[in-house]
């Protein structure tokens, strides 16, 4: 680290469970978001406060006034930009040492399967059942810790989903993706804006703890918090005997 390094991230080193080599670690990673929406931009600025040295941001939507009132990564004047653009430019405002590859593309399972072999870990910050399952396939397949997130009305849920462990469930193990759920979309049933936040943030924290190897991550639980009350609820979760996407982890 140079010397503005230093200072940059002097309050990191401070931390003896951080200190230089931590941070040295950090600057030393590669991490994909995927979505840059609600949940995808407070961690992504997060990662990139934090030193992150590459960031992949992947989303195909635009930027849209109705996105303002909860999307911080995002401006009025890059309304009609793509999103992954519009995070790559405001990561570039606060963290310019930071390297961003930002993906204008809706990724199918090959590319996604590419994607996470070449992380170090993955934050799902979508918004849909379909997404989350293609992507959790992709981490169990390349042996990446997962970090999953969703809020929908005042209602918040986070959780880690680490391959890496003979133990540790999937998101399938969770949520069957041979089970119909249904998608709720905010712009139909709305989304308390703060909320989004403090989970996107929380997926950053256990992005950034999974890199430094600090810590206990949230494999193994869900953390579900309720916006109105502000009260977090911690629950076990295991790995299902019959999940068809992580049976073979440990043969």
């Amino acid at each position: 680290m140079n010397d503005e390094q230093l200072l940059r991230y002097s309050r990191h080193i401070l931390l003896d469970e951080i200190g230089i080599e931590g941070q040295q670690k950090l600057l030393g990673a590669r991490v994909l978001v995927i979505g840059a929406g609600g949940l995808g931009s407070p961690a992504a600025l997060y990662l990139a406060t934090a030193g992150i040295g590459h960031l992949t941001i992947v989303d195909d939507d635009e930027v849209d006034l109705t996105n303002l009132q909860r999307q911080i990564a995002h401006t009025t004047a890059r309304i009609g930009q793509p999103k992954a653009l519009s995070a790559k430019e405001a990561i570039a405002a606060i963290n310019p040492d930071v390297r961003v590859t930002a993906l204008i593309e809706r990724v199918d399972d090959a590319r996604l399967a590419e994607l996470a072999a070449a992380s170090d870990v993955v934050l799902d910050c979508t918004d849909n059942f379909k997404t989350r399952h293609a992507v959790n396939r992709a981490c169990v397949a390349a042996r990446v810790p997962l970090v999953s997130g969703a809020v929908i009305r005042f209602d918040g849920q986070v959780s880690v989903f680490d391959p890496r462990s003979a133990e540790a469930p999937c998101y399938s193990c969770l949520f069957p993706q041979d089970q119909a759920f249904e998608d709720v979309a905010c712009s139909t049933m709305g989304v308390f804006a703060p909320l989004v936040g403090v989970v996107g943030a929380t997926q950053a924290a256990e992005a950034l703890k999974i890199v430094m190897g600090i810590g206990t991550s949230l494999a193994g639980r869900l953390l579900l918090l309720d916006g109105l009350r502000m009260e977090w609820t911690s629950i076990g979760v295991g790995r299902a005997g019959g999940c068809p996407v992580c049976a073979t982890w440990n043969r």
